[in-house]
């Protein structure tokens, strides 16, 4: 096998791969939808989003959908709707976007976070029930890099507790745990659809759920404009003026995208599952380097794939770090660029340990506590040591062999000649 690229040897990708990587693929039919908002001048409207809300009621088979304008929003409002309120605790993993937990100040609790299992990169089941506390309120699960979390003992525990599950389904929109579609599982599901995601609206979020009262209490959080059209009179009583005193509206070229993108959602995460599967097939033996997917015969699946991972076995390399290998493949003329690690962990990050965000006089993890449940390096020994057995590989969106061929010899030629970079 060639000398490495790092040290001058020949890239192993040479083709261009065109669109493989380009997201989100935008149409004419994207262009003239939001046209024809900007046209009539409906953009602070909600003709369009509640068309779009209809649609994305019939995707997930769910009973209520309301469009907020980002996932941040959209989880903030789970979260008040299923009851969080001062002093409160919810549960969540630690090492994932910051808005799967951290708006939860603003309603006056605080997150405690439980341990991940390392080889599915989501919340461990087995660890839950160790972190419920009679304050405890929720539990969100994030199906993390797509992955879905393991919810059948999840929702065993939540049901024992009296708890309630909203999953953050922000990277795994169309993904399927055990045949169930992700989001319907809990009792309410929650997502961002920004423009990076797998469902690409542009800037938005959204929330579906089968309780007709948990629709309704998020609806009068930050949509005072739907207040008078709710049945519970505790409510509409306060028509005019959201709850929660925020405006999350949807804003109308968002759902205009939002609509185009879904309805073409399907045929795209066939291409990309198709693609990345392929891409794992290929790799199957490669030594320091595992999938990050489930099962097929599990019957669960990785929806659009968004941040796809994979895991990283250093022993398997002569204990040569992840950033290491990362380094190497990369020179190899990756254009979709491989890096280590993920999201930063936030139970180590000053914001959920130092910061007094509201003027408290203490440090807003723990203002409305009655113990110190920040918890240090250490805390999480599972979590901590998952930088360093992760990295990203290549998003395809197309399934185009002689691309992703490449790649992976790029792959495959790091890991064999590892011994070159220790």
């Amino acid at each position: 096998m060639a000398e490495l690229a790092l040290f001058g040897g020949p890239k192993e990708i040479q083709i261009d791969g065109g669109d493989i990587f380009r997201w989100p693929i935008i149409t004419a039919d994207d262009e003239e939808a939001v046209l024809e908002v900007l046209r009539r001048g409906a953009m602070s409207g909600s003709d369009v989003t509640l068309k779009f809300e209809e649609e994305i009621m019939k995707y997930f088979g769910s009973s209520y959908a309301l469009c907020h304008n980002t996932g941040t929003a959209a989880i903030q409002s789970a979260m008040w709707a299923c009851g969080v309120k001062r002093g409160d605790e919810i549960i969540c993993q630690s090492m994932t976007y910051w808005g799967s937990a951290l708006q939860v100040f603003s309603l006056g609790a605080t997150v405690v976070f439980g341990e991940m299992d390392p080889e599915t990169l989501t919340l461990d089941p087995n660890d839950v029930e160790s972190r419920i506390t009679d304050r405890t309120k929720a539990i969100v699960v994030v199906h993390y890099s797509a992955y879905p979390t393991d919810m059948d003992p999840i929702m065993e525990i939540a049901d024992r507790y009296k708890l309630k599950v909203i999953e953050d389904v922000s990277h795994a929109q169309g993904g399927l745990y055990k045949g169930r579609m992700l989001g319907t599982i809990g009792h309410v599901g929650a997502m961002s659809i920004m423009s990076g995601k797998s469902l690409p609206s542009g800037e938005g979020g959204f929330l579906i759920t089968e309780d007709k009262e948990l629709y309704e209490r998020a609806a009068a959080f930050g949509h005072y404009q739907r207040m008078p059209t709710l049945d519970n009179s505790d409510l509409n009583s306060s028509s005019g003026m959201p709850l929660g005193g925020y405006k999350y509206r949807m804003h109308q070229l968002s759902s205009a995208v939002g609509r185009v993108q879904l309805a073409k959602y399907s045929e795209r995460i066939e291409s990309i599952q198709r693609a990345m599967n392929y891409f794992w097939d290929e790799m199957e033996g490669t030594p320091g380097i595992r999938a990050h997917r489930p099962k097929a015969e599990s019957k669960s699946t990785m929806g659009g794939w968004y941040a796809a991972k994979g895991l990283y076995v250093a022993e398997e390399l002569g204990g040569l770090s992840v950033t290491r290998f990362c380094e190497a493949v990369n020179a190899e003329g990756v254009e979709y660029r491989i890096m280590p690690g993920a999201n930063i962990l936030m139970h180590l990050h000053p914001v959920m340990n130092d910061v007094d965000v509201y003027g408290d006089g203490c440090p807003t993890r723990i203002a409305f506590s009655d113990r110190d449940l920040r918890q240090g390096l250490g805390s999480l020994p599972v979590t901590e040591s998952l930088p360093e057995k992760c990295l990203s590989v290549p998003w395809f969106k197309h399934y185009r062999r002689e691309v992703i061929d490449e790649y992976v010899s790029a792959f495959q030629k790091v890991a064999r000649r590892y011994k070159d970079l220790l």
